[in-house]
């Protein structure tokens, strides 16, 4: 396959790098994808240029089912933060250190809600033996859908749908007050339109190194997502 330039425009942080044959050239504003071998999106499928863990200085683009993301390269991990559980009391991810993690930001009067909770019920039941673990982080900021107090997050968890993965404190996973932790897992992989959270029940999927490994949109199935969940059990 002949090599390629090419420039992919997509709303978010400006990121441009020198244009050569083999370096990508990525300056994010509107959408749009060009390649020197045409201008239309096809002749870049045509050549089937491959987007999957392309590394570039300071960024690695992923592509999988669900678009393409961006990944800051960075050193941290997952056990570098310390959150408030449910009841107030420090956390140290850290505690979950060889663990794989699923986290999900998520509300109780949402209309994902109920498949989401009882399917997250249903996955931790079946794998929490097996070094799996589900971190989940409620929110108000998508419709106002989690307005009630943590006794009665915890309560309605816990009651409705017999959740026993770890629920935490109230968070803002978007906006100026953006809790820590949520600051890492989307700089660890921004979304295609950029790193905000779109809505309830978006989910990152954290291997045993602590490090973000996927991201899924909140339409996504936790079903959707155990044959991944199985792969980084069985690494």
């Amino acid at each position: 396959m002949a090599s390629m330039a090419f420039s992919a425009t997509i709303p978010s942080p400006l990121l441009d790098f020198s244009q050569n044959k083999r370096t990508p050239v990525l300056s994010f504003s509107i959408l749009s994808i060009k390649s020197s071998l045409g201008s239309s999106k096809s002749a870049f499928f045509q050549h089937e240029f491959s987007l999957q863990s392309l590394t570039v200085p300071g960024l690695v683009l992923n592509s999988r089912s669900s678009g393409i993301y961006a990944r800051a390269a960075t050193d941290k991990t997952l056990y570098d933060y310390t959150v408030k559980d449910i009841d107030g009391k420090n956390t140290p991810l850290s505690k979950f250190k060889g663990r794989v993690l699923l986290i999900v930001n998520v509300a109780s009067k949402c209309g994902l809600t109920t498949s989401n909770y009882s399917e997250l019920s249903h996955i931790y039941e079946k794998y929490k033996n097996q070094g799996f673990e589900i971190l989940a982080f409620p929110c108000n900021q998508f419709g106002g859908q989690e307005p009630g107090s943590n006794d009665q997050i915890k309560q309605f968890a816990c009651t409705k749908f017999k959740a026993e993965f770890p629920i935490f404190d109230k968070v803002d996973v978007n906006g100026p007050n953006t809790a820590p932790v949520y600051q890492f897992l989307k700089s660890s992989a921004g979304g295609f339109f950029g790193d905000l959270i779109k809505w309830n029940f978006e989910k990152f999927l954290v291997d045993k190194n602590g490090k973000v490994v996927e991201r899924y949109q909140p339409t996504t199935s936790p079903f959707q997502i155990e044959r991944d969940i199985q792969k980084l059990l069985a690494a």
